[in-house]
C-alpha cells in the first residue's frame, strides 16, 4: 500500500469491526468505514477542497475527525488536527461553531454532533448521509502530504512507513485491536493509533474517559505514539 488511500479500497470492505467509539457507542465495519470515507471526500469537495488544500479538523475522539481525514487523504487534501490553521475548509463540533463563523471568504465551515445555527454551515452528519459513495479520481502519489503537525507535513509513505513498523514491532493483525487515549494533534497518534491498526486490519478502539481496555496497543498510555515520528518518545 502506497498511499492512505488504499486502506480504503473497496475489496478491503468486510464485517469486520474497524472502528469503535465507546462514549457514544458507535461503531464502524470496515465495510462502513470505507463507504463512509468516500462520502466524507465527496462532502469535501463539496466544500471546494482539492488535491494539496488544507483541511482542519477539530481533533475530538469521535469518528467525524477521522472520517475527515480518510477522506481528505483520498482526495491529496492536507489535514491539520487543528481548527484555528488557515483551510480551505474547518470542520468542528457544533459547539464551536460560533468560534469560526467568520471565517475568511473562501473558507467554509461543517460541523457534527448536530445541526448548525447558521444556513452558512454545513450539517456534516446530513450532507455526508445524503452523498453517493463514489470512489476519488484524483490521483494520488506517496510523496503528497496527507498530514500537517507539529509545523511539519508528512507525506503519504511518511505516515505508512511509520504505520508498518508499529505494525511489525507490535504484532498486529486482524485480531488485534489499538486503543487510542492520545489527541489525534499529535502525528504519532494518527500513525499508531489510526493508520497501524488499519493497515492491519485490525481494530481502532477510542475508550471512554479511562475505562480499562483489553489492547495489543494502548497508544497515549506511556506506549509512544510512533517510533518513527515521535522519536523523543521510548518504548
Amino acid at each position: 500500500m502506497d498511499v492512505i488511500g488504499d486502506l480504503m479500497a473497496r475489496d478491503r470492505r468486510s464485517d469486520r469491526l474497524a472502528l469503535r467509539v465507546d462514549g457514544p457507542g458507535r461503531t464502524y465495519t470496515y465495510h462502513d468505514l470505507i463507504t463512509t470515507s468516500y462520502k466524507a471526500g465527496n462532502v469535501l469537495r463539496y466544500l471546494g477542497v482539492r488535491k494539496g488544500a488544507r483541511v482542519a479538523v477539530g481533533p475530538v475522539s469521535l469518528p467525524e475527525p477521522l472520517l475527515t481525514f480518510l477522506g481528505a487523504a483520498q482526495l491529496g487534501a492536507v489535514t491539520a488536527f487543528d481548527p484555528a490553521v488557515e483551510a480551505r475548509a474547518t470542520v468542528v463540533d457544533v459547539e464551536r461553531e460560533s468560534e469560526f463563523e467568520a471565517l475568511p471568504p473562501g473558507q467554509k465551515l461543517a460541523v457534527f454532533g448536530g445541526p448548525p445555527s447558521s444556513p452558512a454551515t454545513t450539517h456534516w452528519e446530513q450532507e455526508v448521509w445524503s452523498e453517493n459513495p463514489a470512489v476519488h479520481p484524483e490521483v494520488v502519489a506517496p510523496a503528497d502530504p496527507a498530514l500537517v503537525a507539529d509545523d511539519r507535513e508528512f507525506t503519504h509513505g511518511d505516515l505508512l512507513d511509520a504505520a508498518r513498523e508499529v505494525v511489525a514491532d507490535f504484532d498486529l493483525g486482524v485480531d488485534d485491536t489499538v486503543a487510542v487515549r492520545s489527541s489525534l494533534s499529535h502525528p504519532g497518534t494518527v500513525v499508531a493509533g489510526v493508520l497501524a491498526p488499519l493497515l492491519a486490519g485490525g481494530t481502532i478502539r477510542i475508550p471512554a474517559d479511562d475505562e480499562a481496555v483489553e489492547a495489543a496497543l494502548a497508544v497515549g498510555d506511556g506506549v509512544p505514539e510512533s517510533v518513527a515520528l515521535a522519536p523523543d518518545d521510548a518504548y
